[in-house]
């Protein structure tokens, strides 16, 4: 797994993980404004930009790479995981199943009310895979996701490097996700956050998640679609290092 870290070593350490589609750049804007004294774990997901030579496989398969990288950059130690769509069904699956390397965790936009007759968008998906090489496509997608043009050249490269068999495994895993029954069980600090202008099935994620784990913080963040860290990262990196500060 390609991982970019930075800050020192020995200052409090928290895992960022991206969505579906875009990779770990699009966390450089919530980075730049949260300040120091902290070291930031950013990989690029396998199938995902510098991850594409290794596909997506299934969420069970990440979820124990990634628990070997946080073993491997904090030994003995937990840190903070902070996730985005895709990346945020990840982070639930890691505070359910390894809590001993999770010492808090921020869910941002996770699906976890599964999708009616999966199978049909995945056909549908299939057949349009070739889509998202071409650019007038990627801009399409990048305006729902909130991609500044700052990173657009990002977008359009990770995009066009998404294989079939990445996007179809991925896709495919984000809507059969069901809330984890370890999530109840989860001991350490739980933030959900949801957009106000997202779709109702997200809205509907974050009540499961939360009712599943009454102790989570659920927060809806008004005026913002699915894209919370992108379209409004001020105000996200103040809140994340508000919650990461606390």
């Amino acid at each position: 797994m390609y991982v970019r870290t930075f800050g020192r070593e020995g200052d409090p350490p928290v895992l960022l993980l991206h969505g579906g589609g875009v990779a770990g750049w699009m966390w450089d804007p919530t980075r730049e404004r949260l300040g120091g004294g902290l070291r930031s774990i950013v990989p690029d997901l396998p199938g995902h930009d510098r991850g594409a030579d290794e596909p997506y496989r299934s969420h069970a398969r990440t979820v124990e790479e990634l628990g070997a990288l946080i073993e491997k950059e904090r030994p003995g130690g937990r840190v903070a995981v902070v996730g985005f769509s895709l990346g945020a069904q990840l982070a639930v699956l890691l505070a359910a199943d390894r809590p001993d390397l999770v010492d808090r965790v921020m869910v941002v936009s996770a699906q976890a009310v599964p999708t009616p007759a999966p199978g049909l968008i995945l056909g549908l998906l299939g057949a349009t895979a070739g889509l998202a090489r071409r650019e007038w496509f990627a801009r399409l997608q990048a305006k729902e996701l909130f991609v500044p043009e700052s990173l657009m050249a990002d977008y359009i490269r990770t995009s066009s490097g998404v294989s079939k068999q990445t996007l179809l495994a991925a896709v495919g895993e984000n809507i059969r996700f069901t809330v984890p029954s370890g999530w109840a069980r989860f001991p350490g600090t739980a933030h959900v956050l949801v957009g106000a202008r997202e779709r109702r099935v997200m809205r509907n994620s974050g009540r499961a998640l939360h009712e599943a784990l009454p102790t989570a913080l659920l927060e809806t963040v008004e005026g913002c679609g699915h894209g919370v860290p992108l379209q409004r990262p001020e105000w996200f990196a103040g809140r994340l290092r508000e919650w990461l500060d606390a």
